[in-house]
């Protein structure tokens, strides 16, 4: 499916992609609404308005800010993801292709729009760290990986042959952003979330296992 001779740099999201999203799907919507009406003592109604607030803000900065929720809602945004902090972790295959991706050179980045309040508590915990070459959060360049504006000031931290760069990412929007960069080789992720059904998308070819990647043995010597 891929011709890793062709490859010299691959950008990996970290939360759908690298990690299952359902610790993030359960927190920002279940766990999250919950806790805030018991900590402010509010009515059951008020979990559906957060919800609401939380999905307007989906695609921004804000959307993946953890200072920013906590400043808004009054609460400790980081003690109450580590409440259930037992739920994080990796997707399927996914520590098999970062130790395949180790032997096989590319360079390896993280390109993710978690802030690095949210990678202090997911790192440790999977231990992902070890096999990436650089991580860039989108909190440190100032703008979602939606934005094109994203892909410039990557490059300017992290320089990449856009021709030959493999991307994956669960998000089409992302995607699509990346691809409008010209970004050459396009990956989505069919079910990111372990405990919701797959989903399609249309326009890239969309990953069930990262094994379908892998070849019979390494691209480089």
């Amino acid at each position: 499916m891929i011709d890793w001779r062709a490859i010299d740099t691959v950008l990996l999201d970290m939360d759908g992609t690298l990690l299952d999203l359902h610790f993030d799907s359960h927190f920002w919507l279940d766990h999250l609404p919950r806790r805030y009406a018991e900590l402010h003592r509010l009515d059951e109604a008020t979990q559906e308005t957060l919800r609401a607030r939380i999905i307007r803000e989906q695609g921004t900065l804000n959307w993946y800010s953890l200072a920013y929720w906590s400043r808004e809602l009054g609460v400790d945004i980081v003690a109450l993801k580590r409440e259930i902090q037992h739920l994080i972790g990796l997707r399927g295959d996914a520590l098999d292709f970062l130790q395949w991706l180790k032997q096989a050179h590319p360079r390896v980045v993280l390109a993710t729009n978690a802030d690095r309040e949210s990678l202090a508590l997911k790192l440790p915990l999977t231990g992902i760290e070890q096999y990436l070459d650089a991580i860039v959060s989108s909190a440190d360049l100032g703008v979602p990986k939606e934005a094109q504006e994203f892909w410039f000031a990557l490059q300017d931290v992290e320089p990449f042959d856009p021709e030959r760069t493999l991307f994956i990412d669960d998000n089409a929007a992302v995607l699509e952003s990346a691809r409008e960069f010209g970004i050459r080789y396009l990956m989505g992720i069919k079910q990111p979330d372990s405990r919701k059904p797959e989903k399609e998308l249309e326009e890239f070819i969309a990953l069930d296992r990262f094994a379908r990647l892998l070849p019979s043995e390494l691209p480089y010597p």
